[in-house]
């Protein structure tokens, strides 16, 4: 029998730029003079002329000049990346009220860039940045209240700033209030509130979401059971690469749920997650090889996701494998070794 993934997706921070730096032009004060020609410049990406504005802007103790210098340090914009020269910029910024400075500094005393990873440090100045309203900081330290990093874990909080965050269309938070209301953490447990929020972080392109979303569909938590409305969630999950999701519509695909029965597809979903590790996805693609269900019945492709699926500690995948060994060839069980082992070693 091929497996569901029915666990809703735990806390995440989605969306996030991949350094997590952020920069808003003219969201802090605006000067004329130095800090404008900078900003016009940087607009044009001609960084070097825009760091020499900046640079005599910050000297005259202009904040947001100094936020953006602590950028383009930590992003190699014109100059050669340092992070200790951004974290000196930050914390000249964040030392006169620069929300995003402070934003930025705690996310280098977080990821330990120009400075030794201090937790506390890191919340201390998300702390201010969110007291001034400033959405990401206030979405990353209710991240840190809910999983006790840098302060005492405390799930009041973490809702409290996810609520200020998500309130104001922050993607991460709305997902993140989303679960605590499903999960009844920091908050009384309501599962229209999960749905709601889900659906506005789904709305903005959250993975994670639209797959819970998909869940909550699924189970008939806080909305009328419907496959349909699943199969559209998972599919837009799945389009982003999201495992979960991509082994859950296989699954539909293969049992004909919200979709047409279609093996072919399930094998197509089951393999890409199965490709990006995913042990359910290894399994059930290992079943589709045996029975010739959407591709052509393979022992050797079935043996290869088994053995690779036991390896994650998949016991009924390594009894599969046991029993289709028997109806294999040492030269097809070599083969199946080898293509294994290759696959480990690629992905290493």
């Amino acid at each position: 029998m091929s497996r569901w993934r029915n666990v809703r997706e735990g806390w995440k921070l989605r969306g996030l730029a991949a350094t997590g730096i952020v920069l808003t032009l003219g969201a802090t004060w605006v000067f004329a003079g130095e800090y404008e020609d900078g900003v016009a410049f940087y607009e044009k990406r001609n960084f070097a002329y825009a760091l020499r504005a900046f640079g005599k802007a910050a000297a005259q103790g202009n904040a947001a000049a100094q936020a953006f210098l602590g950028v383009m340090y930590a992003e190699g914009q014109g100059v050669a990346q340092d992070y200790g020269r951004a974290v000196s910029w930050y914390e000249q910024a964040a030392a006169q009220g620069s929300a995003i400075a402070q934003y930025n500094f705690g996310l280098m005393y977080a990821s330990g860039r120009g400075v030794a990873q201090d937790y506390k440090q890191a919340a201390a100045w998300y702390e201010k940045a969110a007291a001034q309203g400033y959405v990401p900081a206030q979405s990353y330290l209710g991240f840190m209240y809910y999983n006790g990093q840098g302060v005492e874990r405390n799930y009041q909080q973490a809702a409290f700033w996810c609520a200020e965050a998500a309130a104001l269309g922050n993607a991460p938070a709305q997902y993140n209030l989303g679960l605590m209301y499903a999960n009844g953490q920091g908050v009384v447990q309501d599962y229209k509130q999960a749905l709601s929020w889900y659906a506005k972080a789904a709305a903005q392109g959250n993975a994670a979401a639209q797959y819970n979303l998909g869940l909550m569909y699924a189970g008939g938590q806080g909305v009328a059971q419907d496959y349909g409305q699943t199969a559209i969630w998972y599919q837009r999950a799945a389009a982003q690469g999201y495992v979960p999701a991509q082994n859950n519509l296989a699954l539909m695909y293969d049992n004909g749920l919200g979709v047409t029965q279609d093996h072919a597809q399930a094998v197509a979903w089951y393999e890409k997650a199965a490709e990006q590790g995913d042990a359910i996805a290894q399994y059930n693609l290992g079943l589709m090889y045996v029975r010739g269900q959407g591709i052509r019945k393979n022992y050797v492709e079935a043996h290869k996701w088994w053995s690779l699926a036991e390896a994650k500690g998949d016991r009924s995948a390594g009894k599969n494998r046991q029993v289709v060994e028997k109806l294999m060839t040492p030269e097809q069980l070599a083969e199946a070794q080898r293509r294994a082992s290759e696959w480990r070693t690629v992905r290493r």
